[in-house]
């Protein structure tokens, strides 16, 4: 049976499907929009730890969490084990239930700051920052990782074990190296490596956008759950389809209805604008919108209209008739 709990403490534990953390994407509102559809795990974008000891509003924002979100993980990154610790502290006292450490972000910036998947290539400095993050709080501390830096230092496994080690209840796997970013196919067979070498339960993550892909991925990798990215753009109640699929093997989970989608997205669209204000909500939510409507009938038309306009309650207007003629 490919469900479980995945439990971390004695009183944390979660269905083993998790939203994963993206940069822009998973906010306070898409993440409430996600658990109130149905989702074990819901992860915080990846927050810069020295922005949080120096409480930048932005980082303070992302780290916000509302009463439906009972089971939230606050991702860090940093490479200042120090920092990194601190943080962690603040966030607990702030109401986290869980600290995420991320090992894993590709992108320039962050490496270049040898933070994120950089720290695959240093395993000493990760090794204080988990050491650090762990003694520093009483809540539970996880990881997520790429399977290296290049095919020349697959060191997953052993940073897996190391991580274990200092405390670590968790690891997710990213299976792609950092230099192949996001190109190529996940390697989900790798994963196998990093859950044979420790006891704590591994997660999969990477390329997992459709139900056939959770059945290979967790029968290939062995893995305890799966972490679902990409594949929640502009459709948030996916996560809750894997739960229904690995739970009571309904290989064709229902789709919502057009009625039962457009609620959805307006609730979000409403979320949305409330937590950053009319007119940044706005532009914040267009992207999400055009991810919403993607392969329905004349939708490049809604989206070209849609990313023009600026006044909150023409969009909601625009949104409302387009579903209207959507069946």
């Amino acid at each position: 049976m490919l469900y479980k709990k995945i439990k971390i403490s004695e009183n944390i534990e979660f269905d083993n499907v998790i939203l994963a953390p993206l940069s822009g994407i998973t906010d306070k509102p898409f993440r409430e929009t996600v658990k109130s559809i149905g989702a074990g795990l819901v992860v915080s974008e990846m927050i810069a730890s020295h922005a949080v000891i120096i409480k930048e509003k932005e980082a303070l924002k992302k780290a916000s969490r509302s009463n439906i979100e009972n089971m939230t993980s606050v991702q860090l990154a940093g490479c200042d084990p120090d920092i990194m610790a601190e943080a962690a502290k603040i966030n607990e006292d702030k109401g986290a239930k869980i600290i995420d450490i991320n090992f894993g972000c590709p992108v320039k910036k962050v490496v270049n700051g040898y933070a994120g998947s950089a720290l695959m290539k240093d395993e000493y400095r990760a090794a204080k920052i988990l050491e650090k993050t762990v003694n520093a709080v009483k809540i539970p501390v996880t990881l997520k990782m790429r399977m290296g830096w290049n095919h020349d230092s697959l060191n997953a496994p052993k940073i897996a074990k190391i991580a274990e080690d200092l405390g670590i209840k968790m690891v997710t796997l990213h299976c792609r190296t950092r230099c192949q970013m996001y190109k190529g196919k996940a390697d989900w067979k790798f994963t196998e490596k990093v859950k044979n070498s420790i006891k704590i339960p591994v997660i999969v993550n990477g390329d997992i956008i459709s139900i056939d892909d959770v059945k290979n991925a967790m029968s290939i990798s062995s893995a305890d759950g799966v972490m679902i990215g990409r594949g929640i753009y502009g459709r948030p109640w996916f996560i809750k389809q894997v739960l229904d699929y690995i739970k009571h093997n309904n290989q064709n989970p229902q789709e919502p209805s057009s009625k039962e989608k457009l609620s959805i997205i307006m609730k979000h669209c409403s979320k949305t604008i409330e937590f950053y204000g009319e007119r940044k909500g706005l532009q914040i939510f267009k992207k999400h919108a055009s991810w919403y409507c993607k392969s329905l009938p004349n939708s490049s038309y809604f989206r070209a209209a849609i990313m023009k306009e600026d006044d909150s309650k023409t969009a909601i207007k625009m949104i409302e008739d387009f579903y209207a003629k959507v069946t």
